[in-house]
């Protein structure tokens, strides 16, 4: 095997013909002879270019609507034999095999077929056959054959054949195999997933996930450790799909933290009215519903100023001038949201660092999904939590009763509940959060957490009380003994909303009456570790 090996004769069959013709002709000006199949030898001709059809060194037809056209060992022959093996050489001599030095194919858009929503049957003839196995064989053999899967890398072929006088190196090709075996990998993980779902198969013997580089990251957690963004082509709108605006690249934390912010926005429909989420280290220090959004921002960054800082901010609508103002008084790490007016990001441009992020459109809270979790020696995969409650679904079971405002501020506190680490206690007063406590291995720690903030921030907004006298209380899973209870109680909570399920449930609907307390129950939990 040579460093340099020569592309002589190259077979370009492709999907995308984005830059086909381009690269026809920029290969057919470098001596290198043409073929190709179907639509792509159609466009190739109809350039005026020279081709020859792979029907024709085949000697069959293309067949079966296209299912049968390069599964031939005149093709496979080519692109498989060594051409340093003397027997290789001789079979390729007797059965008159002309090597293919350069596979040019992109697959049939099976990944775009599933996004649109087809029918079954539709999605089986988007599955590529001839096209991964020549990928993978001429992959394979990339001691002599170059593989170019994606559009994306027509230039770099070029460039290389250039620098090396019609030659490729032999690293640009075993480049360019890990590339064509990471593709063929993700097409086949695009269909065993399609496939299992199709089945109702919600946990398939095997398993594939893939994505596609979006971004190499400066580092991950920690600047000791190295970190890369991957999409995995879903249309959800978020932090995947989002236009940056402005700012500096987005680091491994702010990717995890705008993810959490703009998919608890999400949970607020804007039918409703605005909302904004504040958080940081993917916990929510202020959530808010308001009568405009700048309300909204100004009540969520109320519940807690001094996390605020340095956080990311998430809307549930077009951020608007007035807003971006008030975001701008602090420093602020990235905001995202469906839109943003030409104020806004007029507003945001004089701060070079701030990253603005649009989207186009909210995530669906309610949309099924998955989440993958890695741990040593294998990986967690659960349905995404799309878990949600309505008035009708709760269980009163004290004497005291919430009044219709409660009511409300107690289904806001449990949709921002869902959003916070467990232990998760989260404290609610008209429309807004006022104590969040996080992440605690007790739950009567949490409770304590979130009312000591409720009191710092009234006496940095000269309130005479916490904003926690007179709130709603919820918690992520069942009081499993009246003292976290009785601790909201003790910050001020009047309402309690929570799963129930608790051995010691009549303990704690009993601790509730005696406080006076009103209490309701979802039957339904939303731990998040």
């Amino acid at each position: 095997m040579a460093d340099l090996y020569p592309v002589r004769r190259a077979l370009l069959s492709v999907s995308d013909k984005t830059g086909l013709t381009d690269l026809a002709k920029a290969l057919h000006d470098r001596g290198v002879e043409l073929l190709s199949t179907g639509g792509s030898a159609k466009a190739i001709r109809d350039a005026g270019l020279p081709v020859r059809d792979v029907a024709d060194v085949t000697g069959f037809p293309e067949m079966m609507d296209g299912r049968v056209k390069t599964l031939h060992p005149m093709v496979h022959g080519g692109l498989l034999a060594l051409r340093d093996n003397e027997d290789h050489v001789a079979a390729m001599n007797v059965h008159k095999i002309g090597g293919i030095d350069l596979l040019v194919v992109n697959l049939y858009p099976f990944e775009a077929t599933l996004a649109r929503g087809a029918e079954y049957d539709e999605m089986i003839e988007n599955i590529d056959i001839g096209g991964p196995a020549m990928i993978r064989a001429a992959a394979k053999n990339h001691d002599f054959v170059t593989t170019i899967v994606d559009v994306q890398d027509y230039a770099a072929l070029l460039a290389e054949l250039d620098a090396n006088d019609g030659q490729t190196s032999y690293a640009f090709r075993q480049n360019q195999a890990q590339i064509a075996y990471a593709r063929t990998a993700a097409y086949d993980a695009a269909v065993s997933g399609w496939m299992a779902g199709a089945l109702g198969n919600e946990a398939p013997r095997r398993r594939a996930v893939a994505g596609e580089i979006a971004q190499t990251l400066r580092y991950g957690e920690n600047p000791h450790q190295s970190a890369a963004f991957y999409v995995d082509g879903s249309s959800r709108p978020g932090v995947a799909t989002a236009v940056q605006h402005q700012g500096k690249e987005l680091s491994y934390n702010n990717i995890n933290d705008t993810d959490a912010a703009f998919e608890l926005v999400a949970e607020f429909d804007p039918a409703d009215g605005p909302a904004c989420a504040i958080i940081k280290h993917a916990n929510p220090c202020g959530v808010a519903r308001g009568a405009t959004l700048l309300e909204a921002y100004q009540k969520a960054f109320d519940c807690d100023r001094t996390s605020a800082f340095g956080g990311i901010v998430a809307f549930n609508m077009p951020l608007d001038g007035a807003t971006a103002i008030k975001i701008t008084e602090i420093f602020t790490e990235v905001v995202i949201a469906p839109g943003a007016s030409d104020a806004a990001k007029g507003i945001f441009a004089t701060k070079k660092n701030l990253r603005l992020l649009t989207t186009d459109g909210l995530p669906d809270a309610s949309a099924p999904g998955k989440t993958i979790r890695q741990v040593a020696g294998g990986y967690l995969v659960q349905d995404k939590d799309v878990g949600s409650v309505v008035a009708d679904d709760l269980k009163l079971v004290t004497k005291a009763q919430p009044s219709p405002e409660q009511m409300d501020d107690m289904l806001f506190a449990w949709k921002v509940a869902k959003h916070v680490k467990s232990n998760a206690i989260v404290y609610v007063k008209d429309g807004a959060t006022v104590g969040v406590g996080a992440g605690q291995m007790s739950r009567v720690d949490s409770a304590l957490i979130a009312a000591k903030k409720a009191e710092r921030m009234a006496e940095v907004l000269g309130l005479p009380e916490p904003l926690t006298k007179g709130s709603v209380v919820a918690s992520d899973a069942f009081f499993p003994f009246a003292d976290g209870l009785l601790e909201a109680s003790a910050a001020g909570a009047t309402c309690v909303i929570q799963p129930g399920g608790s051995m010691r449930d009549n303990e704690v609907i009993e601790a509730a009456d005696e406080a006076g307390l009103a209490m309701v129950l979802t039957g339904m939990r939303h731990f998040r570790h």
